[in-house]
């Protein structure tokens, strides 16, 4: 392997993470399960039981709105699209959340939206699921199918709405992923999880997620609770470009969710900076290629690369490139060609994958002869 030493004095898909060790201490919360993820860089910068598997409540429903959005996105369904209300979706058990459809009753793909985020309607998520996959239970079989795609391996789903049951289940890591996903695929629907209130046949709901209220910078996302789960939420809030999203499953109370919410965000951006480390597709590298049309590529990112880091230490950031030697052609653009490796402190920190920025075909039978004894030299001869 072949290591270039670099100063990230340079504004980089994260591969690992140390968590960040800040100078501040970690909030500590009332609640079973609670965790803190960094949108931004991709980063986990506090875990509390995050991995065990939770009844989720109505936190289900972020996989109902997914695989709803979906549906819109590939046109199997349009906002302005009129549904009729099937008979078994306005049942009212247990005190069940309800946007008070009625059996029969026309109302639009917006609406339902609406009252499945806003007002956590059962109703409304049984009548999407139906229209979706034609029986509840084959909407089931699409949340776990997104489920396994999306890498939630502590989650599996037996309705859409959160109902109790032994086999409904996830994280709070699986849930600070699938918020990720509702963020990163969906951004033209993510302004519903902000709303305050809606109105439907003219009866007013609010939002249960009260960090709405509390914090200036939340704008999402989903409340759940059932007496067996206690009171679940996951929040977001973005600052300037830096957006965190907190889960806090099994609290005590609806207050304290909400408060150790904000507690868990505000610890993020009081503590941390995301940092832009390179643009998308800006040369981290330049290395040598062998039997190829050109002599040398870039290495780089696709997409713009941040690393989150305790407030204060951007100087104690330094990196190594590390790459396979040698580099032959052909080569892909986007195939991976080495390892940026970051430390802190002196301390192993980040690991990122740097791919080739274009593509380098085969030479011609001469260059690659060429190129052969060239490197059958340097092989036997280093310097």
């Amino acid at each position: 392997m072949k290591a270039i030493l670099l100063l990230i004095g340079l504004l980089l898909t994260a591969a690992s993470h140390a968590q960040p060790e800040p100078q501040a201490e970690a909030p500590v919360l009332s609640a079973k399960s609670y965790l803190l993820y960094d949108y931004t860089s991709n980063q986990i910068l506090l875990d509390h039981n995050g991995h065990e598997r939770m009844e989720p409540a109505s936190l289900t429903k972020l996989m109902t709105a997914y695989l709803t959005f979906d549906a819109i996105k590939q046109g199997k369904l349009r906002l302005d699209q009129s549904l009729t209300v099937p008979v078994d979706a306005p049942r009212n058990t247990n005190g069940e959340s309800r946007m008070l459809l009625k059996p029969g009753q026309t109302v639009t793909v917006d609406e339902l939206l609406h009252g499945l985020i806003v007002q956590s309607g059962n109703d409304a998520a049984i009548t999407l699921a139906e229209q979706i996959a034609g029986t509840e239970a084959g909407f089931v079989v699409l949340m776990n199918k997104e489920a396994q795609r999306l890498n939630m391996k502590n989650s599996h789903f037996v309705n859409p709405v959160g109902m109790p049951d032994v086999q409904h289940y996830s994280s709070a890591y699986d849930m600070a992923m699938l918020a990720a996903a509702l963020v990163r695929d969906f951004p033209e629907h993510y302004a519903l999880f902000g709303l305050r209130d809606f109105t439907f046949n003219n009866v007013t709901q609010a939002n249960r997620n009260r960090l709405l209220w509390l914090d200036p910078y939340a704008d999402g996302l989903k409340t759940g609770h059932t007496e067996s789960a206690g009171y679940c939420l996951v929040g977001s809030a973005k600052r300037d470009n830096h957006r965190l999203i907190s889960v806090v499953l099994g609290a005590d109370s609806d207050s304290l969710r909400a408060s150790g919410s904000q507690k868990l965000l505000n610890y993020g951006f009081q503590s941390f900076d995301a940092i832009r480390l390179y643009q998308n597709s800006q040369p981290v590298t330049r290395v040598r290629v062998w039997k190829g049309t050109e002599s040398h590529v870039d290495l780089g990112f696709r997409q713009d690369l941040y690393l989150t880091i305790p407030k204060g230490q951007f100087a104690q950031l330094k990196a190594s490139v590390e790459t396979r030697h040698p580099i032959m052609a052909p080569l892909t653009s986007g195939e991976q060609t080495g390892m940026l490796k970051v430390t802190l402190k002196g301390k192993p920190y980040a690991e990122f994958p740097l791919i080739a920025l274009d593509s380098v075909n085969l030479a011609n039978v001469f260059s690659r002869g060429w190129d052969s004894v060239r490197l059958l030299i340097q092989k036997y001869n280093p310097w």
